[in-house]
């Protein structure tokens, strides 16, 4: 009995190790361009507009990264990077709009972020539209 238990174990560790497992490394892609509305209704719900480029095939979005400090909010895309499968070397373009509550009376500040510079700090563009 203990020898069945012990086989069984050992084949469910050699399967569980298949080679269709990937391995996946997360990334924050930058914003090619933003569009915003000239301005904000107090209340309502609005959308902002980005678009971001894909490097290759082995990229996929997974989520937008949006991050907010008072009137302040961080916008990026996250990403998912494949390392294991052959991609095609093609950029992608996408675009994605953004539905955005307007829940506060002040002026809304978007920092879109765009890369890094050549000491590796990150560098936004900012955007600021008012709310009526």
């Amino acid at each position: 009995m203990k020898k069945i238990i012990v086989l069984l174990g050992f084949a469910v560790l050699i399967f569980s190790c298949s080679k269709n497992d990937s391995i996946l490394e997360y990334k924050i892609l930058p914003i090619t361009d933003a569009k915003t509305p000239a301005f904000f209704e107090y209340g309502a719900i609005d959308t902002i507009a980005v678009k971001y480029e894909l490097p290759d095939g082995c990229h996929q979005f997974w989520s937008v990264y949006y991050k907010y400090d008072n009137n302040k909010r961080i916008v990026a895309i996250n990403a998912i990077n494949d390392l294991e499968s052959i991609c095609t070397q093609a950029v992608i373009e996408k675009e994605i709009k953004i539905p955005i509550h307007i829940s506060q009376q002040e002026n809304y500040i978007f920092r879109f972020y765009k890369g890094k510079d050549t000491d590796g700090k990150s560098i936004f563009e900012e955007i600021e539209v008012p709310v009526n």
